[in-house]
């Protein structure tokens, strides 16, 4: 590229970032919310999934796991997306961290109908699927 071409592109850009400060701030601020609590987090990936915005949502689930590590649905979701998004090995890893948590048939429904055959993750002891 040369220099003039660059110039134009930082000044495009200068200029979009200038025309949207505040409701950049604003949509932060609320994902940040939405994601500290599972069930508001959850909502929010679905909105996001239902508005075609795979990657908001996935970084929405993420958040969601950061702050609830435990937590089984948004993981199973987050697994479901990350298939979608062509990252069958990521699915993989995070199904992985699934394993010794009962997950019910509905929700493994979820999984498989985006990632395909994928192994489920073994169940707690002592009990059956």
């Amino acid at each position: 590229m040369t220099g003039r071409t660059l110039l134009v592109l930082f000044g495009l850009a200068a200029a979009f970032t200038a025309s949207t400060p505040a409701f950049a701030q604003n949509d932060l601020d609320s994902l940040v919310i939405a994601s500290q609590q599972v069930d508001s987090g959850l909502a929010l990936a679905g909105q996001q999934i239902a508005g075609a915005d795979l990657l908001g949502a996935a970084g929405t689930l993420e958040r969601v796991l950061f702050a609830h590590p435990e937590a089984v649905p948004p993981r199973l979701l987050y697994a479901s997306l990350l298939c979608r998004l062509d990252d069958r090995r990521g699915a993989e890893v995070e199904l992985g961290l699934l394993a010794g948590k009962p997950v019910a048939d509905a929700d493994w429904a979820g999984v498989t109908a985006a990632c395909g055959a994928v192994p489920r993750p073994a169940p707690p002891r002592g009990s059956r699927r």
